[in-house]
């Protein structure tokens, strides 16, 4: 059976929507999970890689370029941008949603403070972020706006956390002291 070039090219926009949706779903999840920031780039990028020439013939087809550098590169976009956010979230939710239920708590030494402006209409609500050592691994966590005006009080910070499924950490509560 082969698909026309309207139904393929609808495809793509679908696929490209979806990594992005779960691109934002995905940094929720990162920023539960202590994990290194280069294993999630390193995973987007290498889908990305693979699944380029893969897709490089049906975007020769659906989409006219003027150059065979722009074919490659829009071509390497909606492949990272599309599978690689896919299979990222894959890997980050499976390490989320299928850990252990054992929860140890433990607290921290902060060693860093600075913050983050707030949402849009709201850039002067800042939230408060704090630099802890995780097993020898730098974290930042974030804070609501409400802890602002305190954060240089706070010397350590508590953390409930659990095994994910592939061995990561996730955090699932965070008190400042």
């Amino acid at each position: 059976m082969k698909i026309s070039k309207k139904r393929k090219g609808l495809i793509y926009k679908t696929i490209f929507i979806l990594g992005i949706l779960l691109m934002f779903w995905e940094i929720k999840i990162y920023r539960l999970t202590i994990i290194d920031f280069i294993v999630p780039l390193s995973i987007i990028l290498i889908v990305g890689l693979i699944t380029t020439p893969l897709a490089l013939k049906d975007f020769q087809d659906l989409f006219s370029y003027s150059k065979k550098s722009s074919l490659y590169f829009w071509t390497f976009i909606q492949s990272t941008f599309s599978w690689g956010f896919i299979f990222c979230s894959i890997f980050m939710f499976s390490n989320y949603y299928l850990a252990s239920t054992d929860i140890k708590t433990e607290s921290y030494i902060i060693n860093d403070r600075s913050s983050l402006p707030g949402r849009k209409y709201h850039r002067s609500e800042r939230k408060p972020t704090f630099k802890i050592d995780y097993n020898g691994k730098e974290k930042e966590l974030v804070f609501s706006h409400k802890y602002y005006s305190k954060m240089n009080f706070y010397k350590t910070v508590d953390l409930e956390i659990k095994k994910g499924f592939l061995g990561y950490d996730i955090l699932i509560t965070q008190k400042l002291k």
